[in-house]
């Protein structure tokens, strides 16, 4: 698996873990929700400025948010997680 399809999955298992919507993403990265939408669906790549900022928004460590889908939702802190039981 590439580093590029690792964030995708990474991005995709924090939206549903958090319940942040593309457009919640895309806002705090200044984006559309179609471009969010584009890198996701691998049609636009993410851009390395977009990891510092994909962090900032899930509150991680970006090494978390490069270490792929478990490491990352496991790093969230819980009150960033949609199920906060």
């Amino acid at each position: 698996m590439t580093v590029r399809q690792t964030l995708q999955l990474t991005v995709a298992a924090l939206m549903q873990a958090t319940g942040d919507s593309q457009h919640d993403v895309a806002q705090s990265l200044g984006l559309t929700q179609t471009q969010v939408s584009r890198r996701q669906a691998g049609r636009t790549a993410w851009a390395l400025d977009d990891c510092d900022a994909l962090a900032l928004h899930f509150g991680l460590p970006v090494l978390d948010l490069l270490g792929g889908p478990t490491r990352a939702c496991e790093a969230l802190s819980a009150e960033r997680r949609r199920d906060r039981s």
